[in-house]
């Protein structure tokens, strides 16, 4: 009989997430930044083709998809002196699109699969946020096996992914032409398949991948192997196989680096000071003062605007009531000290906490205290 309940449940969460992914497919957001992800679609299938002619392609496109969504907008105060005329500027100039490509550039893995969609003979556009939509999806097919090995109650493990369906930073993230649901979901195997598969290999493939899709997922996988090293004897693994698991990861994060041709200094501009309209050819010199001030200005918002405050209130309780000082197990302390350290350290280099890009780190927190709550062993149990 559980057999044929889990079927049961598999079948109708399948089913929900066709429904689902259909409605996201028919209420795509548009965002500005598909314009870049198409051009180097184009770049890559086509490299003989002149940027004034990729250029009169992509804003050709989107203009039929979303007419007038890069018209300036003037409706709010800019974060980034020029950035309200930003993107009008770029789909009249195709020697700024150009040098913009480059800030795109730097998520490999995510532009390869958008590649492949393309060949597969998607529209630019479609392609790229197809992505989104078929990372959602499969997100809450791994959240459902992950919760219905550890939970061993498939019914709680079905009602508990529904939930987490309707979570506004997973739906936003679906409807946004970016690498955050892609790299949430390598995230979330490099887990599910460490944890309860215990293939370390593996694993390893699926973090090298999230680091090509959002290279600053390299803070959080560092500490996470500082923890797995002090847990090596107790994971059963040997000293050369965690040297080359890292060695593997930080080779993937300096493939990026190797051929970024933009600084983070005047990345950094680029979002949250002046726009740079000429990042490569041009980049204006950057300033510690203007770096300081938006530090300090914006730290307390931004941590407050997220849901890091309110899970932390739920780990404090949830772990110490399971692992009080006393016991000494002072994994679960860790685990989720790497994980605010991560976001911290993020915060100092990228300087926002847009929900959608945090996902990643906020289902790690959810499903780590289902699995604390649910469990009295520490987070490295073997599952299998």
């Amino acid at each position: 009989m559980p057999k044929k309940t889990n079927l049961i449940l598999k079948v109708l969460l399948s089913a929900y997430l066709c429904l689902m992914s259909y409605y996201l497919y028919t209420h795509q957001y548009y965002n500005v930044d598909i314009e870049a992800y198409m051009g180097l679609l184009y770049k890559a299938e086509y490299p003989e083709m002149k940027i004034e002619e990729i250029h009169k392609k992509v804003f050709a496109e989107l203009g039929e998809k979303r007419p007038g969504m890069f018209e300036s907008d003037l409706s709010h105060e800019e974060t980034a002196k020029g950035e309200n005329t930003y993107y009008k500027i770029i789909s009249e100039s195709p020697a700024i699109f150009e040098e913009e490509l480059q800030l795109f550039s730097v998520k490999p893995f995510y532009n390869f699969v958008n590649l492949l969609f393309f060949k597969a003979g998607f529209a630019a556009s479609t392609s790229t946020f197809l992505i989104s939509i078929l990372s959602y999806a499969l997100i809450l097919w791994f959240v459902f096996l992950f919760l219905s090995k550890i939970l061993n109650n498939h019914q709680l493990a079905f009602l508990l992914t529904l939930l987490l369906s309707l979570f506004k930073p997973l739906l936003e993230s679906s409807r946004h032409a970016s690498p955050d649901s892609l790299s949430c979901l390598l995230l979330l195997l490099s887990f599910y398949v460490f944890i309860i598969k215990r293939d370390l290999l593996i694993a390893t493939i699926f973090a090298m991948l999230c680091i090509l899709t959002r290279p600053e997922y390299f803070i959080f996988y560092s500490f996470i192997y500082i923890l797995i090293f002090i847990q090596r004897r107790k994971l059963e693994i040997k000293n050369h196989e965690f040297t080359i698991s890292f060695v593997y990861l930080f080779l993937s994060f300096g493939v990026v680096q190797y051929f970024n041709q933009i600084s983070w200094s005047t990345l950094f501009m680029n979002q949250f000071t002046k726009v740079q309209l000429y990042p490569i050819s041009n980049p204006d010199a950057f300033n510690f003062q203007d770096y300081l001030h938006f530090i300090t200005s914006k730290i307390l918002f931004e941590f407050n605007s997220s849901y890091f405050l309110l899970l932390l209130i739920f780990i404090t309780v949830i772990v110490y009531n399971k692992f009080s000082f006393q016991k000494k197990n002072y994994v679960p302390y860790l685990f989720f000290g790497v994980i605010y350290l991560s976001i911290f350290l993020r915060f100092l280099i990228f300087p926002t906490m847009a929900n959608r890009m945090m996902i990643g780190y906020y289902l790690i927190i959810i499903l780590g205290l289902i699995y604390i709550q649910s469990s009295k062993e520490d987070l490295f149990k073997k599952l299998s």
